[in-house]
């Protein structure tokens, strides 16, 4: 077998791997929710099911459900027709908005990660409520006895402006006080150059019973399209839906359709929900209490609204005349691995969806990150990435090249043969293994170290697809985004250039047919390659140029031999 025979099946090859990949991801969203379904729906403390429930999850003290009653939380109105103030805040880092309906986080947008790097006071607005569309956080405290701060109450607030303006950190506070008495604060705890924000739900049991309750967190969202790089084959999407973390379980992503058929109820004692797309995560992470219930949910509308979101299993209690509190956690923002590291969440960081290549994948990144600490530059960083990974391959690529050179080398001999017995194919093959055997050249010799390094390529097609730090990262010169395709198409023109080299310096096949193929594909490579980010380009520019310097050393190196 020839090299660019070899060549081309890894080409094809590759092709397939990411058709498999695509079919795993579309084959997931029927095939891996078995463990978000169970036989029996999971019931409150009280043995009430939730799917009595209709929005917020009510859940009742020691109590059976003869003896009480749930009371049905009402649909959250169109956003024209909620009467609540909205509480601006500003940290330096994100610019939030609270709705004292509810007392619902209903706008986030982030400060530094623009829409377009050409217009950097546009600020990328992650969560938002836009009829009909929608992206909120709600939470809330429910129990059974009297009326709680659900995400239906109307809060009141001392003003309706914050600003962090230099502090390590600020609380917004919203004040709602029970027909029973009962007084409630839902206070936001903003830091300095996070976006991880701390709730907490402060009680004053001014009864004269014991106040039992407990706390719940949903995220509620219509479909957001998946974000991807584009290419002449269509889209390359990435993962937009929701996401579920426990201990048991481990991390299953949740695609809309699923949520559609199948409903996520979940006890655990530890865990995580999110919601995700492409470079941006929206995760409750469950505090405060030693079991959490994860559930589902969506809309029969026109417009779905899906629904997940967790609940507190043991309740709070403070006996009467004194104060509490049940605390929540929410982080929304970029998945930047070092930040999402930071919220002690265990699985959170898979949010950064590596797919099935994550354990090559990670440490590349990891190496990366390293490298642009010190060149504090990413592009540099992909081109020093790209060295160390030659320098580590080095060793089998010599072997490739080293049997490509004496296969160039019988490349008169290979001609002739086909002449001789162009007619009996039978008779050319055993001819020419009879002529391998003589030389003793291996002709599968360069195949085994290009299928070796063939997860590695793909890992890091990979991280420099899916990671956020090379979202707008500049370079030089017109590349002032790594994350976008090259406007002016001169990375995508060098690649393929590179690529003819490469054809040229091969071995040329005997097959006219394989022939013709092998010329072509520097053609649609680069063609394929116009809509690919910046970044991966540039990696392949310089792998490209790295292997032709590589191979003609080779090349000259082995051919004498």
């Amino acid at each position: 077998m020839q090299f660019q025979r070899i060549l081309l099946f890894v080409a094809l090859g590759l092709t397939l791997v990411m058709m498999w990949m695509s079919w795993l991801d579309f084959n997931s969203n029927y095939q891996d929710g078995d463990s978000l379904e169970q036989e029996e729906v999971p019931v409150t403390p009280s043995g009430v099911s939730l799917e009595e429930v209709p929005e917020t999850p009510t859940v009742i003290t020691e109590k059976t459900p003869e003896e009480s009653e749930i009371p049905e939380v009402d649909a959250i109105p169109d956003a024209g027709e909620r009467p609540g103030q909205i509480i601006q805040v500003k940290t330096g880092l994100v610019n939030a908005e609270i709705d004292l309906q509810g007392g619902d986080l209903i706008r986030l947008e982030l400060i530094d990660h623009p829409v377009n790097v050409d217009t950097p006071d546009d600020p990328f607005v992650l969560m938002f409520r836009e009829n009909p569309r929608l992206f909120v956080a709600q939470s809330g405290l429910i129990g059974s006895e009297g009326e709680y701060p659900n995400h239906n109450v109307l809060y009141s607030a001392d003003q309706t402006a914050f600003d962090l303006a230099g502090r390590e950190t600020m609380e917004v506070v919203l004040d709602w006080t029970s027909p029973q008495g009962i007084q409630y604060q839902k206070v936001f705890l903003f830091r300095k150059n996070s976006y991880r924000i701390e709730m907490t739900f402060r009680v004053v049991n001014t009864s004269d019973v014991p106040w039992t309750g407990f706390v719940y967190g949903h995220l509620k969202q219509t479909e957001i399209e998946s974000g991807g790089t584009m290419g002449i084959l269509g889209a390359l999407p990435s993962f937009s839906g929701a996401a579920v973390y426990t201990e048991e379980d481990k991390y299953d992503k949740i695609s809309y359709d699923k949520l559609r058929d199948e409903t996520v109820n979940l006890n655990t004692d530890s865990g995580w929900v999110a919601m995700m797309q492409h470079y941006f995560v929206v995760a409750w992470l469950p505090t405060g209490s030693d079991g959490y219930q994860l559930y589902s949910g969506v809309s029969d509308d026109r417009d779905p609204q899906y629904r997940i979101g967790y609940k507190t299993l043991q309740p709070v209690t403070i006996p009467p005349g004194e104060s509490g509190q049940l605390e929540a956690v929410l982080f929304a923002g970029p998945k930047e691995q070092v930040r999402l590291d930071e919220q002690g969440a265990p699985g959170l960081k898979l949010t950064v969806d590596y797919g099935w290549l994550t354990p090559i994948a990670s440490p590349l990144f990891w190496l990366l990150q390293k490298i642009h600490g010190f060149t504090n530059n990413w592009g540099w960083a992909i081109i020093f990435l790209t060295f160390l990974v030659k320098l580590v391959f080095y060793p089998l690529s010599a072997t490739s090249y080293k049997s490509m050179a004496r296969m160039k080398k019988l490349q008169p001999r290979m001609v002739t043969l086909k002449e001789r017995y162009g007619d009996d194919k039978q008779r050319f093959q055993q001819e020419m293994m009879k002529m391998y055997k003589e030389e003793k050249v291996n002709p599968a010799g360069g195949c085994l170290p290009i299928l070796i390094q063939i997860p590695v390529f793909i890992a890091l097609y990979w991280v420099l697809l899916e990671s956020v730090e090379l979202r707008q990262a500049d370079f030089m010169l017109w590349l002032n985004d790594l994350s976008v395709p090259d406007p002016y198409f001169v990375l995508p023109i060098i690649m393929g250039a590179s690529m003819l080299i490469q054809h040229f310096l091969n071995p040329a096949p005997v097959d006219p047919l394989q022939k013709k193929i092998m010329m072509a594909l520097p053609f649609v490579f680069t063609v394929f390659f116009l809509w690919f980010p910046a970044g991966l380009v540039l990696y392949w520019v310089v792998n490209n140029i790295l292997s032709i310097a590589q191979q003609y050393y080779n090349t000259r190196k082995y051919a004498s031999n």
